[in-house]
């Protein structure tokens, strides 16, 4: 296929051709993958500025995307790739190939630098989903910062950068100018711009913005960072967002309530209990759709509200392909259960989905949160249990309302009353402020 890029795709090329450090906070959509791959054909063959590059992806981005985007379009016809997943000696073999490109998944990164065996001798690095390497704590983080000095271009892509604030930015803006602009240290980092929130007396649970830190943040990563939303540069179609709500019965609501005031239940002559808050968190969203865990892992079910709802919009679909998001593995088996669907686990699914040979997709949001196009198999989208990560909510989202979606796209949440859903959901629309905050203060200034 014949590349013709938009106006604001060359000048994202023309940033990575003209910034050796660049972080492309580009929204879902906007064609981040062909638009890195140009700019590393350029750099390769035309520029002579780089020899070998890694691309560092999740896992299925990695093993599908990539690879599928560099076949697609002619221009890129000359790259040379090979992708290092599988077993360790498939790894290996991927590793030891003779190519423009190797592709690996973010969780063998580690295993790269310090286990492989084989010299890092990589002059170009792109991270896909720069957020995954968020924290500072993380193995890859501090594998890939050991080897970070020997990699004369670095390239950090992602749509979601601070997903649960902007402590999220330190470690990725470290990783990519070894602490230039935000530092080399996280606690001066929050010593400079946050102040604590939330504590129990020496211990400090979370951190708020000081006074105009905000647009020093934003002001000091500025020279290296473009940010786009797809909303300005693309005529997609709409996307409406509905709520559907379930009520519990009297029954129901009271497993629900005495769970969450006196954090034990019995269910099934099995004692279900909560030691703090976050499970507490965690058993009551699985209550809300339904079955919950005992210790042994072992589900019980509640109630079948959600099921009936989801029936429901599917039947009110009359036919058309819809895509089911599930938190939950006792979520993903009562929908079995219930309902014909498949889930989009291989490259096969995918195509299959893609194709229109699939009328119900499962997925999860974790394995297909990022870097899928999965826009051309349908245009709805429902969440029977939602997640707390802003990231993977919105990577999801835009699996279909990207570029390439032909239809509007509708988005169903199905909450219970009065529980935990309404406050996820919530939460998620409080933290996309601090997020979209970011994206506006960076947002590359263009003529398209």
């Amino acid at each position: 296929m014949k590349y013709e890029p938009h106006n604001y795709q060359k000048y994202a090329m023309e940033f990575i051709l003209t910034h050796p450090i660049a972080a492309l906070l580009l929204d879902m959509g906007l064609g981040k993958t062909v638009i890195t791959l140009t700019a590393i054909m350029e750099l390769m063959y035309e520029r002579f500025e780089v020899q070998k590059v890694l691309v560092i992806a999740p896992l299925r981005v990695a093993r599908d995307t990539w690879p599928a985007e560099i076949a697609k379009w002619d221009h890129l016809s000359g790259l040379t790739y090979a992708v290092a997943i599988g077993t360790k000696a498939e790894r290996l073999a991927a590793l030891r190939t003779k190519a423009d490109i190797h592709i690996i998944n973010r969780e063998n990164v580690q295993w790269l630098v310090e286990e492989s065996g084989l010299p890092f001798d990589y002059d170009m690095v792109v991270v896909d989903e720069l957020s995954s390497f968020k924290s500072y704590r993380a193995k890859r983080f501090k594998s890939l910062l050991s080897v970070r000095r020997t990699v004369k271009r670095i390239v950090g892509l992602t749509g979601t950068p601070s997903s649960n604030g902007l402590m999220d930015l330190w470690a990725q803006f470290r990783l990519l100018d070894l602490g230039q602009r935000l530092g080399r240290y996280i606690s001066r980092y929050r010593d400079k711009y946050f102040l604590p929130d939330k504590r129990n007396a020496q211990v400090v649970f979370t951190y708020k913005l000081k006074p105009g830190a905000e647009a020093e943040i934003y002001n000091a990563i500025s020279d290296i960072t473009i940010s786009m939303k797809a909303e300005d540069y693309l005529d997609l179609p709409p996307c409406i967002h509905n709520v559907v709500k379930v009520a519990l019965s009297k029954k129901e609501r009271e497993v629900y309530d005495e769970f969450k005031k006196e954090m034990v239940v019995s269910l099934g002559g099995q004692e279900i209990d909560a030691m703090n808050a976050a499970a507490l968190s965690n058993k009551l969203l699985q209550m809300a759709n339904g079955a919950v865990y005992d210790e042994g892992h072992s589900s019980h079910q509640i109630h079948d509200r959600k099921l009936d709802a989801l029936e429901d919009l599917i039947e009110s679909a009359n036919g058309k392909p819809v895509m089911v998001c599930y938190w939950f593995q006792h979520d993903l088996e009562r929908i079995h259960n219930r309902i014909e669907a498949r889930e989009l686990k291989t490259a096969q699914d995918i195509e299959d989905w893609n194709t229109g040979k699939i009328p119900v997709a499962l997925v999860h949001p974790a394995s297909a949160g990022h870097g899928l196009n999965l826009q051309y198999g349908g245009c709805t989208l429902i969440w029977f249990g939602l997640t707390w990560s802003l990231e993977l909510y919105q990577q999801t989202n835009k699996r279909l309302h990207r570029q390439g979606q032909k239809d509007t796209v509708v988005i169903h949440h199905i909450l219970a009353e009065g529980t935990m859903d309404e406050l996820v959901l919530e939460a998620l629309h409080r933290k996309d402020k601090t997020q979209a905050a970011l994206i506006d203060a960076v947002k590359a200034v263009l003529e398209v």
